[in-house]
């Protein structure tokens, strides 16, 4: 079986982290990398909850630290209030797990990988879009060697639903907003899973039970459900929590999971209505945007994924990994 060769960027975060034990579950992926970038918190946390998360599940894959800041606005606080104040809710990461800045850093990371695997690579794109920004500006030739980008961000009014941050903004468009118009101005194939759709994947304390009978992380994977379901509990008077990022991740090995419509994805810059998406026609479509997901569906794959891990079926396979 061939592979899928794929960079994960994102801002650790609950939901990534769900994300992160699904990934680490699903061996038709092979994990090159993770990048991490500012989001869900400052980038120094981020980057110590997925060197955290990677040492917890068993992805044994190279980590590298991304933008700290967004292109050209300054950096929001964060999520704590939805996230905790060091984005993994209650689970107390030790400081042994902090990583410095270094070189190669995220951006300089995404390029390498794709030029190394030309037309190979995926990018799940799971933060805010910073990274893949400057992937952009360092060479911005990758577009065209990259097989496909999934964006877990935007919110298009499915169902009436849009932002999360405003009443039009989805929370990693909001947060560099000039990042995805770059990366949605780029002539790579782009697929959107919005606020829209991830809001209907949710995990129910029932159902979230089932995540103490994971292979590896099963009892962090529990606490975190539970600091997470009581923020949606709290703000949206929900019983569960929402799957945001692990819809993104499910796209790429159930795509049956969804249903789509193309267009072109605009992104307001400036004003109140900053990070806002639309899609509009556009006979090229180069973009795809979700606009139905089989939520019932997508959840138990997410916990026959998770909750039937083992540590045998971690994938390992980093950087050194044959074509």
């Amino acid at each position: 079986m061939t592979r899928r060769k794929l960079i994960l960027d994102t801002d650790p975060g609950i939901d990534d982290a769900f994300a992160m034990a699904m990934l680490a579950s699903l061996p038709s992926l092979e994990l090159l990398a993770v990048t991490t970038v500012f989001g869900n918190a400052d980038v120094e946390t981020t980057t110590r909850n997925a060197a955290y998360l990677c040492q917890q599940l068993g992805l044994d894959v190279p980590l590298y630290r991304g933008a700290s800041t967004p292109l050209r606005r300054p950096r929001g606080c964060g999520a704590p209030h939805v996230h905790g104040d060091n984005g993994l809710g209650s689970v107390a990461v030790p400081e042994v797990y902090a990583r410095p800045a270094g070189t190669p850093d995220a951006a300089e990371t995404i390029v390498e990988l794709v030029r190394a695997h030309p037309r190979r690579v995926t990018l799940l794109a799971i933060g805010p879009l910073t990274n893949l920004a400057l992937a952009l500006r360092l060479d911005p030739t990758i577009a065209d060697l990259v097989e496909e980008v999934v964006v877990m961000g935007g919110a298009f009014g499915t169902g009436g639903r849009w932002g999360n941050v405003t009443p039009m903004a989805e929370a990693n468009i909001h947060n560099d907003p000039d990042a995805a118009a770059a990366v949605l101005s780029a002539p790579w194939r782009v697929t959107l899973v919005g606020l829209d759709v991830t809001a209907r994947c949710i995990l129910s304390t029932t159902r979230a039970t089932d995540l103490r009978r994971a292979g590896r992380g099963g009892e962090m994977l529990w606490d975190l459900s539970r600091f997470y379901a009581d923020a949606y509990a709290r703000f949206d008077g929900l019983d569960g929590c929402c799957l945001h990022d692990v819809a993104a991740l499910a796209l790429l090995v159930a795509p049956d999971l969804f249903g789509s419509t193309t267009g072109r994805v605009k992104v307001t810059v400036k004003g109140p209505e900053a990070g806002h998406t639309r899609l509009v026609p556009d006979l090229a479509g180069f973009h795809r945007v979700c606009v139905e997901v089989n939520a019932d569906r997508l959840i138990d794959f997410f916990l026959s994924v998770v909750a039937t891990a083992s540590a045998d079926q971690m994938i390992v396979q980093g950087l050194s990994g044959a074509d």
